[in-house]
């Protein structure tokens, strides 16, 4: 039996192995990224092709049949925008705020990350406290700056009459004075984002190279000379870095513009993220908001490829 036995196990069919082909080594890395890849493409690339569309569509959203596109018009939202003065005001408003907030900022930045390369007792509690503007949520800075520029109970007026500079009866509006409502943002957005660039400035001076600096002196540089010819060049690319981080965060400045002045009075404040909120939300023009939403993205496109394009220059002199 046990002989007959082997004798059948012999003659069977061998078994069949399954054997799992080997993953191409240059297909493995996109496999990888691939989910990742995907909810990209569901979270950021659907909705901004979406809006896309929707911005060459009269679509209102307490019309839903509007949503349909013809091509002759397909460019009706941004005509009606190029001929939108309170367009053209925002923009110019939203540039206005832009360059000042961002050069200002630097400056004030440059500043403090020389003073906090100097300091040698310190300095990471110096570091720390830098950061505590950071800790607030946008919405709490413009609520609190909005109270320090109060007319009536705000900080800085009882400040300025405790100080004999301001009568009772003679308070300042803030808020609602032009140029005084732009500069009140402008403030606030600077105190809110000036840590960031402080800290990105402060890691290029202190990855120096600290031999440059001793054959300055040994040549007999001084220190306006030695910033001057050595530091600032040096710093390009972590300036252009900090630059464009800024630029774009402050472009989002939403919040701090909503809760402080909501654009007003009479659209003196008034930003191309605010009137987009007024146009596709408020009055339900969803189709002219999604418009002037690619025209918003498409400048600030082209600013960020600007910053990118001179930090190469920068690095390639270097």
């Amino acid at each position: 039996m046990i002989g007959r036995r082997k004798n059948a196990d012999d003659g069977a069919a061998p078994k069949r192995v399954i054997q799992f082909s080997r993953i191409d080594a240059g297909a493995f890395p996109f496999l990888l990224i691939f989910p990742a890849v995907l909810v990209i493409l569901l979270v950021i690339a659907f909705p901004l092709l979406y809006s896309l569309y929707v911005s060459f569509t009269p679509y209102e959203l307490l019309k839903p049949n509007s949503l349909n596109f013809t091509a002759a018009r397909a460019l009706r939202n941004y005509e009606k925008l190029l001929n939108d003065d309170i367009f053209w005001r925002s923009l110019w408003n939203t540039i206005v705020f832009l360059a000042v907030t961002v050069n200002l900022s630097y400056l004030l930045s440059l500043a403090l990350s020389q003073l906090l390369a100097r300091v040698t007792f310190g300095q990471s509690m110096l570091r720390t406290l830098l950061m505590v503007p950071m800790m607030f949520a946008p919405i709490l800075v413009g609520m609190q700056f909005r109270w320090f520029f109060n007319a009536n109970v705000g900080l800085v007026n009882n400040f300025l009459i405790s100080v004999g500079i301001l009568q009772e009866q003679g308070q300042i509006a803030w808020l609602v004075d032009v140029p005084l409502g732009m500069i009140t943002i402008i403030i606030a957005s600077i105190w809110m984002n000036i840590p960031v660039m402080t800290i990105i400035l402060l890691a290029g001076v202190l990855s120096l190279p600290s031999e440059t600096f001793e054959a300055a002196e040994v040549d007999g540089a001084s220190g306006w000379q030695k910033f001057r010819f050595i530091t600032f060049p040096l710093l390009a690319p972590f300036s252009y870095i900090a630059l464009t981080i800024m630029s774009l965060d402050i472009a989002r400045a939403f919040d701090i513009v909503r809760i402080m002045t909501d654009g007003g009075p009479a659209r003196r404040t008034e930003m191309l993220w605010t009137y987009i909120t007024r146009l596709a939300i408020e009055d339900t023009k969803f189709g002219l908001g999604s418009a002037m939403s690619w025209i918003t993205v498409s400048l600030s496109v082209l600013f960020t490829l600007y910053f990118f394009r001179q930090l190469v220059k920068a690095r390639i002199v270097q």
